[in-house]
């Protein structure tokens, strides 16, 4: 135990090329994540956004009272306006490219959390995401990986890495959904995912055969492979290439920001620097690793402890399909207020087919105009957009509505009152010129099942798309 012990707090020798390559690539995530939030976040969590702030700042004071602190930490409870919203924005940005610079990263990884955690609670709904919170643990872990850190560090790392990857697969396995269980996710996945580019339309009409067998190594990838990550060198290293194939493969047929990109950087610890060394150029050096100071290794000892007792907690109760109950739910609770440890569960249920909220406008309730929305399927005719490594909130938050929950629906309707006050920051996030003579007086929303077209039909018409109508859906009330 003793030389276990020892070894944890011994600097990574051998990662120092990886620690500084990850670091990089992590800014980079950072910035490009805060940028996509500040051309957002007004519209979605402003004054005059979608579910404002300063109302559910108000609402969880009425509710939690101090406990808001802890249950919700965030910059905003000093200020919430809506120019602390996009400033937070902003100064996240900077906060990542100076990462990826190298300059002052411990606190450039410190500002990037507490400012990405602010605005994850600030946007609610919009950001409960599990690539938010991957971020944010990730970004926490790596406070400590600065001036060297330690094997525990690297080695907690890895376990994020397979906590990620084995909860998505085996959740495929427990929500007992017949799509994965007899091999067919992939024949739907494609087509039915919240925002297909035109790569996922290819993948579509690749033989059945194949998606079966491609379902299958999908489920190989996220189940089995993760414990090679906890594996010796050269196993480690094979289970990182098929790991990072599958990533490779996804944002050629999906368009899922900036998780793919994470999951490939964090697959770097499971190299080391002999192995790097052939894919980093020479020039680039890393700095000799430094020994944890007695303060930091203290400090994280007891994050480490926290992290550790939770991810346990979560993987058994999910394994064994248990809701954690009593004070480890609340254990839970308040580790989660801080993202330090998270759930993980990637499509555990396929949708049978797509269907779409189509909203209309008009000025006179005569002539009716489909409302476009920038990147979710809209007109059959529009190309699907590649997009990745950016998120519009909005479009994804869409996918959810026609499935009726509460938590989705309420943000929408709020989302057509606010086009009816015509609110700038929310008109913001469609295409220029949707209401060409100011904001609609009529709306009303229809139900249409979307589905690939043939490649035929896309020969001979130009349509991505085969809209059937289904039935009205609920507008402003």
């Amino acid at each position: 135990m003793t030389k276990l012990w020892r070894y944890l707090w011994q600097s990574p020798e051998h990662y120092r090329l990886a620690t500084l390559v990850f670091l990089k690539g992590l800014g980079l995530i950072y910035a490009v994540a805060f940028a996509s939030l500040a051309v957002q976040i007004d519209g979605l969590a402003g004054s005059y956004g979608i579910l404002p702030l300063v109302e559910q700042q108000a609402n969880l004071k009425a509710a939690l009272g101090a406990e808001r602190f802890w249950t919700f930490p965030s910059l905003f409870w000093i200020c919430a306006s809506d120019a602390a919203l996009i400033g937070a924005a902003w100064l996240g940005v900077a906060a990542g490219v100076l990462l990826a610079l190298g300059l002052w990263p411990r606190a450039m990884l410190i500002a990037a959390y507490v400012l990405y955690l602010s605005l994850y609670h600030a946007g609610s709904v919009f950001m409960n995401f599990q690539w938010d919170t991957l971020l944010l643990e990730t970004g926490f872990l790596s406070i400590f990986l600065v001036g060297g850190g330690a094997n525990i560090v690297i080695w907690l790392l890895r376990l994020l890495l397979f906590k990620l990857r084995f909860l998505s697969g085996i959740s495929k396995l427990i929500s007992n959904d017949p799509a994965w269980s007899g091999l067919g996710a992939l024949s739907v996945y494609f087509e039915v995912q919240p925002l297909p580019h035109p790569g996922a339309w290819y993948f579509h009409h690749l033989p059945e055969w194949l998606l079966k067998s491609a379902t299958a190594g999908v489920l190989v990838v996220e189940i089995l492979v993760p414990f090679l990550f906890l594996a010796p060198r050269r196993y480690r290293m094979v289970g990182a290439t098929l790991t990072i194939a599958l990533q490779i493969l996804i944002i050629a047929s999906s368009n899922h920001n900036f998780i793919n990109i994470l999951t490939i950087v964090l697959c770097l610890f499971l190299f080391d620097d002999q192995a790097l060394r052939r894919m980093i150029p020479r020039f680039i050096t890393a700095p000799p690793a430094q020994i944890m100071g007695r303060g930091w290794r203290f400090a994280f000892a007891g994050f480490a402890a926290v992290i550790v007792t939770t991810s346990a907690l979560q993987m058994a109760s999910m394994v064994v399909d248990q809701k954690l109950s009593g004070w480890l739910h609340t254990w839970e609770r308040r580790v989660a207020g801080f993202a330090l440890s998270n759930r993980y569960h990637v499509f555990p249920i396929m949708k049978a087919e797509r269907v779409e909220v189509v909203i209309e406008w008009s000025y006179d309730a005569q002539r009716w105009t489909p409302l476009e929305f920038k990147y979710k399927p809209g007109d059959p005719f529009r190309a699907p957009k590649f997009i990745a490594p950016y998120h519009p909130r909005l479009d994804w938050h869409m996918w959810f509505v026609p499935l009726g929950p509460p938590q989705f629906v309420m943000p929408y309707q709020r989302f057509l009152t606010r086009l009816q006050q015509g609110s700038q920051p929310v008109l913001a996030l469609l295409p220029d010129g949707t209401f060409p003579n100011g904001p609609p007086r009529y709306l009303r929303a229809h139900l249409m099942r979307y589905a690939f077209a043939d490649p035929d039909t896309r020969a001979s018409t130009g349509r991505w798309w085969t809209v059937q109508w289904r039935e009205p859906f609920i507008a402003v009330r």
